[in-house]
Order: C-alpha cells, then structure tokens, then sequence
C-alpha cells in the first residue's frame, strides 16, 4: 500500500510548490505590508514645491563651526560618527510640520489628487552626510522623499529643476542669488525664545511691500518722505501695485484653500494667512487691499500698524513663518519668540548694505 505524496493533491493533481523566487516575493510583500503607509510624494508638475536647507530644516550650529574651524574632511567625519545622533529641529521644521499636517488634510479629502506640499530637501551637503540628514527625517515622521546634494556647490541652479516655488535657507547668499533668479526665497532665522505653534492650522505671515507688492511705494518713501508716499497712494488707489517675489506662495496658498472651501470646510480650513504691514489703514490701506482684490486673492487677516512694532502682534498670531524685507522687523520679530525669514528684495536692502 503506498502512501499519498505530499506533492499530490486529492484529486490526484501535482500541488504547486513555492520556488525561492517566490518565497522572496511572498516575504517582501509581507515586509511592506508591515510597514506604515507613506504617501507618494506627488508629481512636481502639480505640487507646491518647497525646498528647505539642511540648515533651516535642522539645528546644525555646532556642525557649522566644525566645517568653518576644521575644514570639510573634520565636518564629515563628525556627521558619519553622529548619523544615528537626530538632529535637533531648526527655524524651519515646525512650517514643514505645519505643511504635512495641511497635506494630510488634502488627502483625506482629495485621495487622488496631486495638488499639495511637496517638501524638497535642497543643500550642498556632501552624500556621506546624507545618512545623519535621513535618520533625522524618519525619526520625526517628516515625509521628505526628494533630495538635492550638491557636495559644496550652490544647490540654486538646480531649484528651477525642480519647479520650486518657495526656497528657504539659512545662506543669505543664496537667497540672494535665488531672488535674482526669479524665485520666491527667504533666508530663515531662529527665534529667541521658545514657543508653541499650532498643530492644526498652517499660519503664514506676509509684510506687504517689497515682500507679496513690488517695493515701488517703499522707493518714494525712503526718497521723497511720508508725505509724498501718502499723497502718492492716495492717488493711485485704484491702480494695483506691481506683484513681489512672495506673491506667488500666497496665490497658491489661496488655490489650496479653495479645496478646503469647496468641501464645506472653509471654517476648519487648516490654513490661515496674515497681511502684517507698517502702513496706515486710513491713508495706505485701501490701495493693499483693492490690490489683494485685482489679483483674485483672499487674506484672511490683515494688520495695518501705521509704523507700531510688529513683534508684539506676530506674538498672538503665532505663525510658523514670518516673511518680512527689513531685518529690524526680522530682529523685533525673533527676540519675541517668532520665526521669521527674510526676504532680500527691493530698496530697502539698498539701504541696510550702505549702513
């Protein structure tokens, strides 16, 4: 009497048995299914693409001296020896926290759509350091899968590539050089002191002139004095003023609210922007607004100061960025606890270089 062959099946058919190859497969889908969902980063064509420095997106300080005082083979030695060291976060990281919370969001509602933040690591760190900027990225949870190393060489040239549309870096030269390119892009500094942003709602902060306006009105007003600014205004308050290098990142804030809106969602909308500016309401203020208007755009606060310090009001707004083009506001703004980054456009730098 023979037995049955465990390769044979009742019926008396030959049982399929597993090859490596397909053990392989079996264990890697197995793997993957274990591990957290990560959403595909979208295509750059239909993404609002913001590419950050290692610099502003981490606290690299002490890093920094290193390179400075030793020389770039010390810096990258330190780096491989620290790359299981998570870097602290820096000036940055909480906006980029802020824009994946928004992306969340968006997918949610939109589970196929590809309108959202596309978060770009771009920095002339050298490869070796990658693995330390990468183990930082998973231990936070950031979703940053596209990377630009340039080993030393100014990563600027490669933005236009990647179809960015704000750049933020700690490198005052190369946001120079990138608004001379036409790209929206700010130099980011830390606060002074400590405090808390909101994990359910993006807050952008914009000055106006020279910053989401052309710094035409800033020109009469650093050449001619308050007066004939006020006149000039006056006059042209119908006429819209010429955009600024921010006004872009505004209008697609406003395009990714508008996805909010048509969910019926416009009241737990997870994004809020600020129009923080020094001039008057009553003899400055209609010609911002009736330009906002001309343009299409909405803002959903806006602050005329006539001339008050800002940092006290960007306290309780509390927004995870500040743009602003005069660094005595930038420095007002910091030493009260808010981060902001400055935005090397128009007459005013004229002005701050010859002091």
């Amino acid at each position: 009497m023979s037995g049955s062959s465990p390769e044979a099946t009742k019926d008396g058919d030959e049982a399929h048995v597993p090859g490596p190859e397909q053990d392989g497969a079996d264990a890697k889908g197995f793997y993957d299914s274990e591990l957290p969902k990560r959403p595909r980063p979208p295509k750059p064509q239909h993404a609002v693409t913001v590419a950050v420095s290692s610099r502003a997106l981490f606290d690299l300080v002490e890093e920094r001296l290193i390179y400075e005082e030793q020389g770039v083979e010390k810096y990258v030695q330190y780096q491989q020896q620290n790359e299981n060291v998570t870097l602290k976060p820096g000036p940055a990281f909480y906006f980029v926290k802020a824009l994946e919370h928004v992306n969340s969001r968006l997918c949610d509602l939109y589970p196929d759509d590809e309108e959202r933040f596309d978060i770009v690591l771009m920095t002339n760190n050298h490869a070796q350091v990658g693995v330390r900027l990468i183990n930082s990225i998973k231990h936070y949870g950031l979703t940053i899968e596209r990377f630009c190393m340039t080993g030393g060489k100014s990563p600027v040239g490669y933005l236009t590539a990647y179809l960015t549309n704000l750049y933020l870096s700690a490198d005052s030269e190369k946001v120079q050089e990138a608004i001379e390119a036409g790209i929206a892009s700010a130099t980011m500094f830390t606060a002074n002191k400590d405090i808390s942003y909101s994990d359910t709602e993006l807050r952008v902060a914009f000055d106006g002139d020279a910053v989401l306006f052309s710094d035409e009105s800033e020109q009469i007003v650093k050449e001619q004095g308050l007066d004939r600014f006020f006149e000039h205004e006056q006059l042209n308050e119908n006429k819209p003023l010429a955009q600024g290098p921010l006004k872009g990142f505004l209008e697609d804030l406003g395009k990714l609210q508008k996805k909010f809106y048509a969910k019926n969602e416009r009241l737990s909308c997870p994004i809020r922007t600020f129009l923080v500016t020094a001039r008057s309401a009553a003899s400055s203020g209609a010609r911002v607004l009736k330009t906002l208007r001309s343009w299409g755009l909405e803002i959903d606060e806006a602050l005329f100061l006539a001339g008050a310090p800002k940092g006290p009001i960007l306290v309780k707004i509390r927004p995870h960025i500040f743009f602003d083009d005069q660094m005595f506001h930038i420095e007002g703004a910091q030493k009260l606890g808010t981060i902001a980054a400055h935005v090397p456009y128009g007459i005013d730098q004229k002005y701050q270089k010859s002091t």
